[in-house]
Parts: structure tokens; sequence; C-alpha cells
């Protein structure tokens, strides 16, 4: 039984998330319709991160397996074909042994967060990016976003639907930059606890305001209380970028 691993890439603003769910669509459920299309065989499609509605990848990571064995490239293109109208590319597929697994073998997770500070309204960034229409002192979060990295009880900055079975993680990196009129947040962890990107974006974008300093972040951290995060920030601008393996 081949077990196939897939790279991709997709627009998230018109699905409900990475999961297969029953009141919309979702990334893993057309992945799978075009998988039997490709094999008449009904599978399941494991992904390296659960992505939430309206977040996007570039470098999401998935395996199946299928009873019937096709050439990596077949698969690549015959499901970039069945995914058609639907905005999913396999930028890449390979055959990977029994032991590969997209979520449990994950090394590390990078995510990157883009805010585009500007008065007028965005129009090709639109669903790609968090409008914020006063500038944002990107130096001073990037000051602040350091008080979150490394391990820590991430309470505060976890959704309250969190199944995650401990609040720990490990924050490796936390890095904010400008590029132009853009504010740029890169993530990078093991794992991620269910919309901890976004509350650390949310809290991050109030030190860019003038509102927080990272004084006020380090309180929250240490508060472990969902209560003391800021707004959380809405996914139109979260991107998965890359999974380690």
């Amino acid at each position: 039984m081949p077990r196939y691993r897939l790279t991709l890439e997709y627009d998230g603003g018109t699905f409900n998330g990475w999961q297969r769910q029953e009141n919309g669509p979702s990334v893993q459920a057309a992945l799978e319709s075009a998988i039997f299309k490709l094999s008449s065989e009904t599978v399941t499609v494991t992904g390296a991160g659960r992505t939430d509605a309206g977040v996007h990848a570039l470098g999401q990571v998935a395996h199946f397996d299928l009873e019937k064995s096709f050439a990596a490239d077949k698969v690549r293109d015959a499901l970039n074909h069945h995914l058609r109208p639907d905005p999913v590319a396999v930028l890449q597929a390979e055959e990977v042994s029994q032991e590969f697994h997209a979520r449990f073998s994950a090394q590390a997770r990078h995510y990157l967060y883009r805010i585009v500070c500007r008065r007028a309204p965005l129009v090709l960034e639109r669903g790609h990016a968090w409008h914020v229409v006063h500038d944002l002192d990107a130096e001073a979060m990037h000051h602040a976003a350091q008080a979150l990295v490394g391990q820590h009880d991430f309470t505060t900055f976890r959704a309250s639907e969190c199944q995650a079975k401990s609040p720990e993680k490990t924050l490796d990196v936390l890095r904010v930059r400008r590029a132009a009129e853009e504010v740029v947040i890169e993530a990078s962890a093991r794992s991620f606890l269910h919309n901890q990107v976004r509350s650390m974006v949310g809290s991050l974008k109030l030190v860019g305001e003038g509102k927080w300093s990272r004084r006020e972040m380090e309180r929250a951290l240490a508060a472990k209380d969902r209560a003391a995060c800021g707004p959380v920030a809405p996914p139109d601008g979260l991107y998965l970028v890359k999974v380690d393996y």
C-alpha cells in the first residue's frame, strides 16, 4: 500500500478550514474528492496543520494511502486537474514510507502573518492581509515579541476550544519586520495551540499602536488567562509557509 506525501498551496478564503465538516467546503474534503476521481478509492488525507477558515498555505504538507500505485508526477498532475476550480494546488507529490506521518513526523512549522498599513482600502490583497489604516511601530512590536519566545504556558494566547492536552509550547522564533507598507510577522515552533499565532499578532498590534509595551505583553503571558489577550487578528493575513521534517 503506497503512501503519498503532498506539498500544497491554497487560498483559505473560500474554505471553512482544513478539516472536513458538515457545514461547508474544506481543503481536506476537496483533496479527498480529487483523490477519489483519480483512484476510485475513498481515503482520509492527513495534514500537518489544521488551518482555520480563511487561513492560507504556501507549503502545507499532507499524506494519504492508496491500494493502487501511481507515479508521483501523475498523482500531482491528476489531482491538480480534479481540484479545479478550487483554489488548491499540489506543488509536489512523492511516494514515502509508511513511517512518514504529515502531522506527527513534523519537526517545525513556520507561519507568516501580513499586516498592510495604509489609508486606502485593499484591492489586490483583499482577503490576503490584515488591513490597518494607521502605521504600526514594527520595532516596538519585535521587541515585545521576544517576551514570548521560549517555553511558556500560552493559555492567554490559546482559543477556548483548543483541544491540546497542555498549554505549554516552545516558541522558537517570533520576528517582526517592516517591508515597505507591510508589517510582517514570522513565527516558528514544533507545534502551536489553536489560534496561538493570531492571538499573539492581535496583542502585538496593540504594541505597534502604542497601547501596550513589552511589559504589558509580559503581564498578559504571565496571567495565563484568555481574558488578558488582545483582540485576535483576522485569519486573512495568516499563511502556513513551510513544515520541516
